[in-house]
C-alpha cells in the first residue's frame, strides 16, 4: 500500500491506495478540500461561514442541505445540545478564530437556529449575522468527499483525517484509543467498506476541563463521556453521531440511522450498541 500524508484542516490527513496516486489525483483532492474549507470554516477570514457571520446573507453549496438536514435532527434528538450555531459558544471559551485559548464566561448558543438559518439541496441563508460551525459532522462529510474524488482510484482505499476514516475494499483493523492514554486501546473493529469516526475530551483541549465539545443549551464543556466511536456506511453519520453519544438521544439517533457505536465515561466506564462488532478488552 503507498500512503500519503497531508495536513488540512487542522488536522492530519493519511491515504492509502494501492498504488501511489498521481498529481492529477492529489490535484482533485486538494481542490475539494480547499473548496469545503473556504465555504466552510469559521477559521478562515474569507470563508463563506465567516462572511455570514459578519452580514448574514446566504452560503452556496453543495453540502448545505446534507449536512443541515442531519443537524436538525442531531438536534431533535438530542433535546438542542447539538446546534450548529455554537461557534460563539467555542469562541467565548477561547476555540475562536484566532485560537486565543482564553475562556470568558460560558454562552448558549441561540436555540432557535432553525428559524435564522434556513437551507435547501445547494444553499443556506441565515436572516441575521449567524456563527456556524459544522465541527459536529463537517470533517465525516469531506472524508466522504474525498472518498467520493477518488471513486476511480482500483483496489483498497483508505482515508484517514486525524482518526476519522472510510476504508473500501479490504477489512482494516483499527484500534479504539484510549481517551487518556495514547498508548493503549480499549478495543479494536475491522473496518471494511464502512466508517470509523470518533471524539473525545483530549483531542482539542485547553485549560482546566476545556474542549471543544460543549453543550449548545448551556455553552459549557461535557463532563460525564470521555469519548466516543461511530461505525457507518458514510463518515458523515459516523462523525455525527460520535458527537450525538455525548448525550442524552444519542443512543436512539443512532439506531434510528442504524449506527453501531461504543462511548467511555470519565470514570472509566464503558458502554455499546447492542450487536456492535467492535471487539472491546475491558468490561467496566
Amino acid at each position: 500500500m503507498a500512503t500519503w500524508r497531508f495536513d488540512a484542516i487542522g488536522t492530519r490527513w493519511e491515504i492509502e491506495t494501492q498504488d501511489e496516486l498521481g498529481l492529477s489525483e492529489r490535484a482533485l483532492v486538494d481542490a475539494e478540500v480547499e473548496r469545503f474549507d473556504r465555504e466552510w470554516s469559521r477559521f478562515r477570514d474569507d470563508s463563506a461561514v465567516t462572511a455570514m457571520s459578519r452580514t448574514g446573507g446566504t452560503i452556496v453549496s453543495s453540502d448545505a442541505g446534507a449536512m443541515l438536514d442531519a443537524y436538525r435532527d442531531l438536534s431533535q434528538a438530542t433535546a438542542g445540545a447539538v446546534n450548529p450555531l455554537v461557534g460563539d459558544s467555542l469562541g467565548a471559551l477561547g476555540y475562536d478564530a484566532d485560537y486565543t485559548l482564553v475562556a470568558g464566561a460560558p454562552l448558549a448558543a441561540p436555540s432557535e437556529w432553525a428559524d435564522r438559518i434556513r437551507w435547501t439541496a445547494g444553499e443556506a441563508t441565515a436572516s441575521v449575522p449567524s456563527l456556524l460551525d459544522v465541527g459536529a459532522l463537517g470533517k465525516g462529510r469531506l472524508v466522504d468527499l474525498v472518498m467520493e474524488t477518488l471513486s476511480d482510484v482500483p483496489g483498497d482505499l483508505v482515508v484517514d483525517a486525524g482518526g476519522d476514516m472510510r476504508a473500501r475494499g479490504s477489512a482494516v483493523r483499527v484500534g479504539l484509543e484510549h481517551p487518556y492514554d495514547a498508548t493503549k486501546a480499549i478495543g479494536v473493529v475491522e473496518l471494511q467498506d464502512a466508517a470509523l469516526c470518533a471524539s473525545a475530551v483530549n483531542r482539542r483541549a485547553w485549560g482546566e476541563g476545556l474542549h471543544h465539545v460543549l453543550d449548545a443549551r448551556t455553552g459549557v464543556p461535557v463532563r460525564t463521556w470521555a469519548a466516543t466511536w461511530a461505525l457507518a456506511p458514510d463518515a458523515m453519520r459516523a462523525d455525527a453521531v460520535a458527537t450525538a453519544l455525548f448525550f442524552d438521544g444519542g443512543p436512539e439517533l443512532a439506531a434510528r440511522w442504524g449506527v453501531h457505536w461504543v462511548r467511555m465515561t470519565t470514570d472509566g466506564r464503558v458502554e455499546r450498541s447492542p450487536g456492535c462488532p467492535a471487539e472491546l478488552f475491558t468490561r467496566r
